[in-house]
C-alpha cells in the first residue's frame, strides 16, 4: 500500500487525540534535550556535521501524519516552494543510491538554515546531537557519543563528564502511540522514509 495522506482524510478526528499526545511526547523530548544541553553547555548553532544533511530514516506512521499536518499549515506559495526542494532533493538521493557514492543532502524543509516546520519536526530531529543511552528489551544499554559539534564544544580535551540522557521512556512511548495509531487507522505496512520522501506524498494547495 503506497502511503499518502488521502487514506487517512475519514480517520481525522479518530486520530486527532493520538497527535495531541504526540505533541505533549514532543514537549517533553524537547524540554529533557534543554535540560542536559543545558547541564553541558552545548548549544547548536550550526555546524559541517549539520544533523539536516544526514539521511535519517523514520518509521512511524504518527510522526507521517503529524509532519502531513503540519505542511497543511503553510500557505500554497510555501507549499510549492518546498515541493520544488523535495523534487531535487528525492533526485540526488537516487542518483547518489545509484552510483554507490554517499552525499549529504540538505533536508528540503531547511530554508535558510531554518526548519519550515520546525514544531512539526520528527522524534530524532529533536533529540540528536547530545550523548545517549538505549536500554534493550534484554537489559543491555547502549551509549552513543553525540555528534561532531557536541565533540568540538563540550568534550575536546576533556572538559565534561557524561551525563546521563536515556532515551528508552521517551521511544517506548512514542512505540505505544504508534501502536495504538495503527490500530485506529489499520494501516499495517512498515514504513522507513526520510522527511524528502515523506514530503513527496504531500497533496498541495492549487496555487
Amino acid at each position: 500500500m503506497t502511503l499518502n495522506p488521502d487514506l487517512f482524510a475519514g480517520k481525522k478526528a479518530r486520530c486527532r487525540p493520538l497527535l495531541d499526545r504526540l505533541e505533549r511526547l514532543f514537549e517533553e523530548m524537547d524540554n529533557a534535550y534543554a535540560s542536559i544541553a543545558g547541564q553541558y553547555g552545548f548549544q547548536c548553532t550550526g555546524c559541517t556535521d549539520n544533523c539536516c544533511l544526514t539521511r535519517f530514516y523514520h518509521h512511524t506512521l504518527i510522526e507521517y501524519l503529524h509532519l502531513m499536518e503540519g505542511l497543511h499549515t503553510l500557505e500554497a506559495v510555501a507549499q510549492e516552494k518546498i515541493n520544488t526542494r523535495v523534487q531535487v532533493v528525492c533526485e540526488q538521493m537516487s542518483a547518489a543510491d545509484c552510483s554507490g557514492e554517499p552525499m549529504r543532502i540538505m533536508c528540503p524543509l531547511n530554508s535558510g538554515g531554518r526548519c519550515s516546520l520546525y514544531a512539526y519536526r520528527p522524534m530524532i530531529c529533536r533529540l540528536h546531537g547530545i550523548p545517549h543511552e538505549l536500554q534493550s528489551p534484554g537489559g543491555s544499554i547502549s551509549r552513543m557519543p553525540g555528534c561532531d559539534a557536541f565533540f568540538d564544544q563540550c568534550r575536546s580535551g576533556g572538559k565534561s563528564d557524561y551525563i546521563c540522557f536515556d532515551r528508552t521512556p521517551l521511544y517506548r512511548r512514542m512505540a505505544l502511540l504508534e501502536k495504538e495509531m495503527r490500530q485506529e487507522t489499520g494501516y499495517t505496512d512498515p514504513i522507513k522514509l526520510t522527511v524528502a520522501e515523506m514530503l513527496a506524498t504531500f497533496k498541495r494547495k492549487p496555487l
